[in-house]
């Protein structure tokens, strides 16, 4: 078993089966040593999403329920990762998240919502997780989905 994946067993974290494209664009894109992944969302084990994650952030979801769904689109990025790689210990860093909060307009706590997100990586890859990040507010996700978030990794 790898560092990761036993890190990732030690956190009680199972990591799904990458959800498949809707649309005209590839889940991933790997170009030299780094791998680019598209926005995931927050959907749990089963590939559906929690009702709970659906909404606007400062309306129907709560902070706190918001950053639970961004750690759930973390644990997403990180499948579809070992997919394109095969091993998660091929990981050197996380360079880089974006995090996109569907959120009512005077909601402006977004950091806290993507902290999520950030604090995943960081457990599970260490200091390799600490990244660069963008957190924008929009008006809306697919599947309303309260939180979307992508990534860029650098591998061996």
């Amino acid at each position: 078993m790898s560092a990761v994946d036993k890190k990732l067993q030690d956190l009680g974290i199972t990591l799904p089966t990458p959800a498949a494209p809707v649309a005209n664009y590839v889940p991933f894109v790997r170009t030299g040593n780094l791998v680019v992944i598209s926005g995931q969302l927050c959907l749990g084990l089963d590939g559906k999403m929690a009702d709970a994650h659906k909404g606007k952030v400062g309306q129907e979801v709560s902070p706190e329920v918001a950053k639970e769904a961004a750690r759930l689109c973390a644990i997403n990025l990180l499948a579809q990762l070992k997919a394109a790689v095969g091993d998660l210990d091929k990981v050197t860093r996380c360079v880089r998240l974006g995090g996109f909060i569907n959120a009512v307009p005077t909601f402006a706590a977004l950091a806290p919502v993507m902290n999520g997100a950030s604090d995943l990586m960081v457990e599970v890859l260490g200091d390799a997780g600490r990244h660069a990040r963008s957190t924008v507010g929009v008006a809306e996700l697919p599947l309303d989905a309260c939180v979307e978030v992508e990534g860029m990794f650098e591998v061996q």
